[in-house]
């Protein structure tokens, strides 16, 4: 297996922003996940996938740090897990914190095999993404805990702040930050507060914020060809690699012009770009009535 083979030196990470990045909805691991691949795919694919996201998964690279491997057998690994539908290479658009877009190389892996149906529908972005997992205590939950702080009287015990939790977490959906939500919980309070809960519960309900309407942008993604590394339309992607590279014979265009018509045009283009320009006077003559 790959642990064995590995060299002292760290696994290296990539460029920020490049290296491998994980797909989404993958089952979690087990001994068999790479059981059907041949044994060196299967020692490559097992090192990659416990590698992090944005680690170093260039053929160089790997070849490096799994000394049995020289740089062509991993590279020639790489496209075969790709074949098998644990690989896609292609490019990305992203927005920079300053707002300005650019293509980033991807490469996307995914512990559980695909389908190319399936990467296609990611290259749409009709896959849904993963969630973060969530923290033991959420920014709602938080808040809630610090209300007796800011307002005594609004003291809430554990159970009132987790079944507050959601009402708050959607006023951070909707825009509002901690500061409108205690805002809201806390201004204008009576002289006495009898059911600090119900309270709450009463204001987070009716001065809830509009929903933000803020359009989904689709992601901007380009697959690759394994092989040539050419971009091709999902569709074209068959086991990750192009007609050409399958050997198959590229589609010619529906309707071209026929020899005698290419002929035609080009002898218009030479007459009209070698026709001498006509002089002011004699064309005034010309067009002049007897």
């Amino acid at each position: 297996m790959a642990d064995s083979q590995l060299s002292a030196a760290p696994h290296p990470l990539a460029k920020p922003g490049y290296g491998k990045r994980s797909a989404p909805g993958q089952k979690p691991p087990t001994a068999s996940d790479f059981a059907h691949l041949p044994p060196r795919e299967r020692s490559i694919a097992g090192y990659i996938d416990r590698l992090t996201d944005g680690a170093d998964i260039s053929y160089k690279t790997l070849a490096k740090i799994l000394p049995l491997y020289g740089q062509r057998a991993v590279s020639t690994a790489l496209n075969n897990l790709v074949a098998a539908g644990h690989l896609r290479r292609g490019q990305e658009q992203i927005v920079s914190t300053s707002g300005t877009e650019h293509w980033v190389t991807r490469t996307w892996w995914s512990r559980t095999a695909r389908d190319d149906d399936w990467w296609a529908a990611f290259q749409r972005g009709d896959v849904p993404e993963d969630k973060p997992p969530r923290r033991t205590r959420s920014r709602a939950f938080i808040l809630l805990a610090a209300l007796g702080r800011e307002a005594p009287m609004m003291a809430l015990s554990a159970a009132d702040c987790a079944a507050l939790e959601p009402l708050v977490s959607e006023w951070f959906a909707r825009g509002a930050d901690e500061r409108h939500v205690m805002h809201a919980l806390t201004a204008g309070l009576p002289s006495q507060v009898h059911r600090p809960f119900a309270l709450a519960r009463t204001r987070l309900t009716t001065k809830i914020p509009p929903e933000r309407t803020v359009p989904v942008r689709p992601p901007r993604r380009v697959l690759e060809c394994a092989r040539c590394g050419n971009p091709a339309r999902p569709e074209a992607l068959l086991g990750g690699e192009c007609a050409p590279c399958r050997g198959e014979p590229v589609p010619v265009p529906r309707f071209p012009l026929a020899p005698d018509q290419v002929r035609a045009h080009a002898a218009q283009a030479r007459a009209a770009a070698t026709r001498p320009p006509e002089r002011a006077g004699h064309a005034a003559r010309e067009n002049a009535t007897p």
